[in-house]
C-alpha cells in the first residue's frame, strides 16, 4: 500500500488535541492515537505548539504525509471567524498560515464538524447515501455539517440556532448535561426540541450524531420522536481526525491538478488564466 494514501489528521478540541496517521483506503487509524490536553485558555500560540508536538511525532514515520487540522470555529479560506470554546484571540486570525509557519509545511485547515461530516461521508454512516444529511457533534458545544448527495456544504453553524430564546448549544450540548447533572431523559427532552427544530427547518433525510457521547447513543437516541432517521456516527470521536486527513489529501490532489492544468496551457499557477 502506497504512503500517498496516508495522511495525518489533527483534531483540536476544547479539552484535548488528538492526532493519528490515517489510511485513506480503509478509513482506519494506522498509528496510535496521540492525545494531549488543550492548553488552558486555548490561546493560538499554545494550541499551535501542542499540535506541532503531535504532528512531529506522527511525521517521524512518514515525513511527507499530508497534514489536515480541524478546529472548533467557523473557518473561511484558512481564517478563523469565531471562537466558541477557545480564546477570543482566534477571531479573525489567519490560522492556517500560523500552523503552516510553525510546522514548516502546507496543511489543510477546516472546521471540526465539517471534518467529521466528511469522514462519515467517506467512511461511515453517510457513505453512499443521497439526499440531505445533517451531522451534529454533541460535546462542549454542538457542531454541525450539511451533506447533500455526498457533497459537504461547509460552515453550517446549526448549534447556534436560537430556540426559545436560548443559543441551542447552551442548553442541548453534552456539556450542558454534565454541567447541570441532567438525567438522560431530561437531556433528551432538550435534544428533542433541538432536532425537531432542525427537522422543521431542513426536512433532512438522515441525522447523524457524533461526539464522544455518541458511544452512549442507546441511552438517548431511542428517547427521541422524529420523522427523520437518526443514527450514531460510525467513527464517533475519531471522525475529526479521519476527515481532516482525508480533506488534506483531497486539497493536495486538487492543487496538484490545478498546477498541472496551468502547465499545460503555459500559465503559472500563481497567475490568472488567459
Amino acid at each position: 500500500m502506497s504512503a500517498q494514501n496516508h495522511a495525518i489528521g489533527i483534531d483540536v478540541g476544547g479539552t484535548g488535541i488528538k492526532g493519528a496517521l490515517v489510511d485513506l483506503d480503509s478509513g482506519e487509524l494506522i498509528s496510535d492515537r496521540i492525545k494531549l490536553p488543550t492548553p488552558e485558555g486555548g490561546k493560538p500560540d499554545d494550541i499551535v505548539q501542542t499540535a506541532t508536538e503531535i504532528v512531529e511525532k506522527l511525521a517521524a514515520e512518514e515525513p511527507d504525509a499530508p497534514v489536515g487540522v480541524c478546529f472548533p470555529a467557523i473557518v473561511s479560506h484558512g481564517v478563523t471567524l469565531s471562537a466558541a470554546n477557545v480564546s477570543k484571540k482566534w477571531i479573525g486570525l489567519h490560522a492556517e498560515e500560523l500552523f503552516e509557519k510553525a510546522l514548516g509545511r502546507s496543511i489543510h485547515f477546516v472546521n471540526d464538524a465539517d471534518a467529521a461530516g466528511y469522514a462519515e461521508t467517506r467512511f461511515g454512516a453517510a457513505k453512499g447515501k443521497d439526499g440531505l444529511i445533517i451531522m451534529t457533534t454533541l460535546g462542549t458545544g454542538i457542531g454541525s455539517a450539511l451533506i447533500y448527495d455526498g457533497v459537504l456544504i461547509p460552515n453550517a453553524e446549526l448549534g447556534h440556532l436560537e430556540i426559545e430564546g436560548h443559543d441551542a448549544e447552551s442548553r442541548a450540548a453534552y456539556s450542558a448535561k454534565e454541567r447541570e447533572d441532567l438525567s438522560w431523559e431530561k437531556w433528551a427532552k432538550r435534544l428533542q426540541k433541538y432536532y425537531s427544530t432542525l427537522e422543521f427547518l431542513f426536512t433532512p433525510d438522515l441525522f447523524i450524531v457524533g461526539g464522544g457521547v455518541s458511544k452512549n447513543y442507546q441511552e438517548f437516541l431511542p428517547l427521541l420522536e422524529l420523522n427523520t432517521e437518526i443514527v450514531p456516527a460510525v467513527h464517533r470521536n475519531n471522525a475529526g481526525i479521519l476527515g481532516a486527513a482525508a480533506l488534506a489529501v483531497r486539497s493536495e490532489r486538487r492543487d496538484a491538478g490545478a498546477r498541472g492544468r496551468s502547465a499545460e496551457v503555459g500559465v503559472s499557477p500563481d497567475e490568472p488564466g488567459r
